[in-house]
C-alpha cells in the first residue's frame, strides 16, 4: 500500500512479548536452518506413535521460547494458549481410542490476533485498547480447526489494526506486541500485516498458520518472509469472528512453508457459514490435496504481467528464470498482458474500505467483545488520543479519521466506489482479461525484497500489481518462493478467478515442485 492506500501490504502469552528496541542476537546455532518436517510427514509420524501432538506442542512451545523470547528476539507471537497442551493431550487421548477430528489432528497453528477465539486468551488487533480483552466465543473459522484436531497455539503479532490506521506505518509494529523482525535479516520488516504469522512460520515456530488479508496482508509478507501465502476467493472462509477492515474484500487465509501445507489447512478452514452471507456462493468443496500434481502445468495458458514487475533489476532476473521454469514444466505463457482498467479504482478502493471499517468495527465489537472500552470509531479514537504516548508513538491514526468522516453503507458515495470497483476489478478487469486471452492463472514477481524498519518513514519497496486487482475483485492470489536477492526472499504470485483455489494450488504447487526455492532463515543480524 502506497501512502493513503499502499499497497506493500496493509491490507497487506504466558510467557513474557520482546519488543523492538534491544541488542539484536546473532544467529544461534540450535534454531538458525533447522530441519522442519511438513505436515504430512507430522501426521504419519504421529499415526506411527514416533511422536505425538503434546510432544510437538512442547517442541514449538521451546522454540518459541528460543527464537521469539530469546536470541533473535522476532517478537511475532503475541501471546500463547495457556490451554494448549491441554489440548494436545486430549487429541492424543483421542488418537489412542481411534478416534481422529480431522484433517489437522494434533497439529498446532497459530493464529494472527485479529481472529476472536472465545477462550483465555485476547483478541486485539495489536492494540493496547484491547489487551486485555477475550472474545465471547471463537470465530467460524477456529471453530473449524478445532473440529478439524488442530492444537491453537497460540495468536501472532501484526501491524496494529491490521495496518488500517496511518498511511505511515511500520509493518508488524503494534502498540501491544511491539516490533515483529525478519528472521532472515533482524533489520528487515516482516512486511504487514499478517506480519507475524509469516514470521512464526518462516522460522518454524508453527507448523502453519492463518492470516487475513484485505489488500496485500497475506502475500506479502509471505513474500518478504520467504514462505507460502495464499489469499483465498472472497467467501470461501468465513469472516465471522475476524476484526474487520473492509466486508468487500477481508479474507482470512493460510501461511505455510509449502503448497501442500497450505493446501492442507485450506481444507479444514474453507466451509459455508451462515453467519458470512458471502461464503452462500461457495460451491462444493474440492479436495485440495488431490489438485497437488507435478504436471498441473502441463498445457496451462498463463498471462506474463510484466508491468507488474518491481523496479529491482535482481527481481526482474528471477522473474525471468521463474517464467522459464513455467515453460520447461509444459506451460504456454501468454506475454504482453496488463491488468485493464486498474486505475479507474485507485481511489474508490479506499472509499469503500473507508466506510465499511467505520460501519463493520461497531458491530463486530458488539458481538464479540461488548466490555471493549470504545463502542465505535469515534470512541476508539478518543481512546487513542488520550493514550497517544503508548498507543501512537511512531505515526498517527489518519486512516481512522478518514473513515469516521464518512457516511454510512447507504451513502451515494459508497454505493457509487462499490460498484465502480466490482465493474472494473471483476467484469472489466480479470473477468475481461482471463476470456479474451483464454487464461488459466496470471502471473507476476509478489514485490521486493524486505525493506529495513523504520519507525520515522514508514515502509517503502515496491510490489506486484497483480496484489490490487485480486484483493479488490475477491478472486485468489497466492505466492511461492522464487528465490533470493543478497539473502532476503521474494516470491512468485500468481492469480485466476473465483472458486478455482484447487487449480492455483496445483500451479503453484508444480511451480514449487520444480523450482525449490524455500529457505530456512538464518537469523542474520542484516541481509547482504
Amino acid at each position: 500500500m502506497s501512502n493513503a492506500l499502499n499497497r506493500r501490504g496493509f491490507l497487506a502469552g504466558s510467557l513474557p512479548l520482546v519488543a523492538a528496541g534491544g541488542a539484536v542476537a546473532a544467529p544461534v546455532a540450535s534454531v538458525a536452518g533447522a530441519d522442519l518436517a511438513d505436515a504430512a510427514t507430522l501426521l504419519a509420524q504421529m499415526q506411527a506413535g514416533k511422536t505425538s501432538a503434546e510432544k510437538l506442542t512442547r517442541q514449538f512451545l521451546r522454540r518459541i521460547q528460543e527464537i521469539d523470547r530469546r536470541g533473535p528476539r522476532l517478537a511475532s507471537v503475541i501471546e500463547l494458549n495457556p490451554e494448549a497442551l491441554a489440548q494436545a493431550r486430549q487429541l492424543d487421548a483421542e488418537r489412542r481410542k481411534g478416534r481422529l477430528r480431522g484433517p489437522l489432528h494434533g497439529l498446532p497453528v497459530l493464529l494472527k490476533d485479529n481472529i476472536a477465539t472465545g477462550d483465555k486468551m485476547c483478541t486485539s488487533a495489536g492494540s493496547l485498547a484491547l489487551a486485555g480483552l477475550k472474545a465471547r466465543r471463537d470465530a467460524y473459522l477456529v471453530q473449524r480447526l478445532r473440529e478439524a484436531g488442530a492444537v491453537i497455539l497460540g495468536k501472532t503479532n501484526l501491524s496494529e489494526w491490521a495496518n488500517f490506521r496511518s498511511t505511515r506505518s511500520s509493518s508488524g509494529w503494534s502498540s501491544r506486541g511491539g516490533q515483529t523482525l525478519n528472521p532472515h535479516a533482524l533489520t528487515r520488516s516482516p512486511s504487514g500485516s499478517s506480519s507475524g504469522s509469516g514470521a512464526a512460520v518462516a522460522a518454524g515456530l508453527c507448523v502453519f498458520a492463518v492470516g487475513t488479508e484485505t489488500d496485500g496482508s497475506i502475500v506479502s509478507p509471505a513474500n518478504r518472509c520467504g514462505i507460502v501465502g495464499l489469499k483465498p476467493t472472497l467467501g470461501l472462509v468465513s469472516r465471522d469472528g475476524v476484526i474487520p477492515i473492509a466486508a468487500s474484500q477481508d479474507t482470512p487465509g493460510p501461511m505455510a512453508r509449502s503448497v501442500a501445507d497450505a493446501a492442507l489447512l485450506l481444507q479444514a478452514l474453507a466451509g459455508r457459514d451462515a453467519r458470512d452471507a458471502a461464503t452462500a456462493a461457495a460451491p462444493e468443496l474440492p479436495d485440495y490435496r488431490a489438485a497437488l500434481r507435478t504436471d498441473a502445468l502441463k498445457g496451462a495458458r498463463i498471462g506474463v504481467v510484466r508491468n507488474a514487475r518491481p523496479p529491482l533489476p535482481q527481481v526482474g532476473v528471477l522473474f525471468e528464470a521463474a517464467l522459464q521454469v513455467l515453460r520447461e514444466q509444459g506451460a504456454e505463457l501468454v506475454e504482453g498482458l496488463q491488468i485493464p482498467n486498474r486505475a479507474k479504482y485507485l481511489e474508490t478502493e479506499g472509499i469503500c474500505l473507508h466506510h465499511e471499517f467505520k460501519d463493520g468495527l461497531p458491530r463486530y465489537l458488539a458481538e464479540f467483545q461488548p466490555d471493549a472500552p470504545f463502542r465505535d470509531l469515534a470512541e476508539l479514537i478518543a481512546w487513542n488520543q488520550q493514550h497517544a504516548d503508548r498507543a501512537m508513538p511512531y505515526f498517527a491514526q489518519e486512516l481512522f479519521l478518514t473513515a469516521q468522516s464518512k457516511g454510512d453503507l447507504q451513502s451515494a458515495e459508497y454505493r457509487e466506489a462499490l460498484a465502480t470497483n466490482q465493474r472494473y476489478a471483476r467484469t472489466e478487469g480479470l473477468d475481461a482479461l482471463f476470456a479474451e486471452h483464454r487464461l488459466d492463472a496470471v502471473v507476476s514477481p509478489t514485490g521486493d525484497p524486505a525493506c529495513r524498519i523504520d519507525h520515522l518513514l514508514g515502509d517503502y519497496g515496491g510490489g506486484s500489481t497483480l496484489t490490487g486487482p485480486f484483493a479488490v475483485a475477491g478472486y485468489p492470489h497466492i505466492t511461492v518462493p522464487m528465490g533470493q536477492v543478497s539473502g532476503m526472499p521474494v516470491g512468485l504470485s500468481l492469480g485466476t478467478l473465483a472458486w478455482q483455489e484447487a487449480k492455483l494450488l496445483g500451479l503453484a504447487h508444480a511451480y514449487e515442485q520444480a523450482s525449490r526455492h524455500y529457505r530456512a532463515p538464518r537469523f542474520l543480524k542484516d541481509a547482504g
